[in-house]
């Protein structure tokens, strides 16, 4: 039977999962799709994503991409709208039912801090990993203390300098190995990233971070945060930033901030 690859583009609440990624004695995001997908269509399905988010960070966008068949056995007697209705897992394949209707069958089988966004047949070789040309990422902080944001920025005490934070990270954009603030240990073969975009921009009662490369280091945005804190903070000056990147070293960088104010934005592809 042939199969059909396709590209899920999902967003989610980080705030109760372990992260994306499958891991064998906590809940993750990953864990949740595949087991809406398995019902879905009726047996195992392997998910890959576009890469990784931590314990309690947020994604408005990822991609993720899986393989289905193109050909199915007709959906039971009374549809999959009956089957919706009467809350009774919806066992189709995909290519059986309306795009919009897949969509409404997926979420009303995922938790409700997780969403699938769009679904999009793609070439047989698309990879939601390996094919991303940008990833953009947000982190959030506040100032004045406000219950509605415990979970989704962080807060912090005193005033910070943002012009002198914006000029380190406008230096960041001279470097491409940031081993600095990637966390130890990590399986990769490279510490390199091209990173376009670190700003800080006000708004509203806080501040968000903006930056954007081809690819990201485990660890690497909350870390470089940190040491932006050092800068607002007059703990070190700008330009120190050229030593601590240039020496390699994550231990010269600033404490990783909270996972809280993260966010994973968007995922850009050469085809999408």
């Amino acid at each position: 039977m042939a199969l059909q690859r396709y590209f899920l583009e999902i967003a989610y609440d980080g705030t109760h999962y372990h992260g994306w990624q499958l891991q064998p004695n906590a809940v993750t995001v990953q864990q949740k799709l595949n087991e809406a997908l398995a019902i879905l269509l009726r047996g195992p399905v392997e998910t890959t994503g576009a890469g990784r988010t931590d314990t309690g960070v947020h994604a408005r966008q990822l991609f993720v991409h899986i393989e289905a068949s193109v050909q199915a056995p007709q959906p039971p007697k009374g549809g999959a709208e009956a089957d919706l209705q009467s809350g009774v897992g919806v066992n189709v394949q995909m290519q059986n039912i309306k795009p919009k209707l897949r969509l409404e069958v997926l979420n009303a089988l995922l938790p409700h801090d997780i969403a699938v966004k769009r679904i999009v047949p793609v070439h047989a070789d698309a990879h939601a990993r390996f094919d991303a040309t940008l990833r953009s990422y947000e982190y959030h902080l506040h100032f004045l203390k406000d219950p509605f944001k415990q979970n989704y920025s962080w807060l912090i005490k005193g005033a910070l300098d943002v012009q002198a934070m914006n000029e380190a990270a406008a230096i960041l954009l001279e470097y491409t190995d940031f081993s600095c603030f990637s966390k130890s240990n990590t399986q990769v073969f490279t510490n390199n990233c091209k990173i376009v975009r670190a700003e800080w921009v006000e708004h509203g009662d806080g501040l968000v971070f903006h930056i954007s490369a081809d690819r990201f280091l485990r660890n690497m945005v909350r870390a470089i945060v940190g040491t932006c804190m050092m800068v607002g903070r007059h703990e070190i000056e700008p330009e120190q930033i050229r030593q601590i990147v240039e020496s390699k070293n994550r231990s010269n960088a600033g404490t990783s901030v909270p996972a809280c104010g993260l966010y994973l934005t968007e995922v850009k592809y050469p085809y999408l």
